[in-house]
């Protein structure tokens, strides 16, 4: 999503959060209702985050205004669904372009589409335990073996995760399959004031497979991990780039440990700031349908993939397209530090 330079410095952005009810008042009045854009309706589902837009043909190049309107919704609801789209593979890509630049990933699985660069089919996911010597079961489970681990945002060890991720559908199972996105600027809004005021101060170490439980013995994923590292060190708290909120930028699956503090110390403050972000009241659990469409804003959100439809023996194509996004800067100004394997741009 393009971006701009609100919030990006600590007094800045300190002010909005002093009149962030009055700001998020404005903005819930705001985004909801018909829109003036061709009569399209955002319909927020859940009290914190997830909205559902109607009268929207993702396919049929909606106008400036209407692509305004959604742009205003991801930002204010976090994630947004549409329902019954008939997007293809250039439709995808052409869509992601009015909002960003589609990241072009160097590697990617059969299953993804030849010809078409910047889209990854998740269904190249299960593809990967196999590649390791594990079913696909294992695989899940030894990525997601507590509670919190499975929530990530998109690319978190990189030095600029993906700013924003379009994901649609193509084949559900009839049952189970649900992704659910958690709102991390409401999650740090709800901190009380001296644990905000800690929090902006530290940063925390993102690195590929901290979430992941190795098997004994010899494990070729581990080895994979060690072949190629990428870490960098991000805010705990990052200043939204666009809306100027700030968020608690922390995820179960790369964040390793809090700069600065002790392994215990880490742990458990890691723990406490993760069990507020994923907190049911601050989470939208969305129910896929063959050509279902979620947009979401990877820089404020966190999401947990389903597992619970491996067993049901049904197909879940997904296809999803990732824009690029920027350096994450802090409270205080300063911007994330790339550790191992990671430069801005370079996928």
């Amino acid at each position: 999503m393009t971006t701009g330079g609100n919030g990006t410095d600590g007094t800045r952005s300190a002010g909005r959060h002093t009149d962030g009810k009055r700001q998020a008042d404005g903005e819930r009045q705001a985004g909801t209702g018909p829109d003036t854009a061709a009569g399209i309706e955002v319909r927020p589902v859940a009290g914190h985050i997830g909205a559902e837009i109607t009268g929207v043909d993702l396919a049929g190049e909606p106008g400036d205004a209407v692509i305004a309107a959604v742009r205003a919704a991801v930002l204010r609801w976090k994630v947004v669904f549409f329902r019954g789209q008939r997007l293809d593979h250039a439709g995808h890509v052409a869509l992601a372009r009015r909002f960003g630049e589609p990241v072009v990933l160097p590697r990617r699985g059969r299953a993804s589409p030849p010809g078409f660069p910047e889209i990854e089919t998740t269904a190249d996911r299960l593809e990967l335990g196999g590649r390791f010597g594990m079913e696909h079961d294992e695989w899940l489970e030894r990525r997601r073996h507590t509670l919190l681990r499975g929530w990530h945002c998109d690319h978190g060890a990189r030095i600029d995760p993906p700013a924003a991720t379009i994901l649609r559908a193509q084949t559900v199972p009839p049952h189970g399959g649900d992704t659910t996105w958690s709102n991390l600027a409401a999650a740090y809004a709800g901190l009380s004031a001296p644990v905000r005021e800690f929090a902006d101060r530290l940063r925390a170490e993102h690195r590929l497979g901290v979430g992941y439980l190795p098997r004994s013995g010899d494990d070729a994923y581990v080895r994979h991990l060690l072949d190629h590292q990428t870490a960098s060190e991000h805010p705990l708290v990052r200043v939204h780039p666009e809306t100027g909120e700030r968020v608690l930028f922390v995820n179960g699956y790369y964040v390793e440990r809090i700069t600065g503090l002790s392994r215990p110390e880490s742990r458990a403050v890691l723990e406490m700031l993760l069990e507020q972000a994923t907190r049911p009241e601050y989470t939208v659990r969305f129910r896929w349908e063959p050509g279902s469409v979620a947009f979401w804003d990877n820089r404020a959100t966190i999401h947990l993939a389903p597992g619970d439809a491996a067993h049901l023996g049904h197909p879940r194509i997904m296809h999803r397209v990732m824009l690029a996004g920027e350096v994450p800067v802090g409270t205080d100004g300063r911007p994330s530090e790339p550790i191992t394997g990671t430069a801005p741009g370079r996928w």
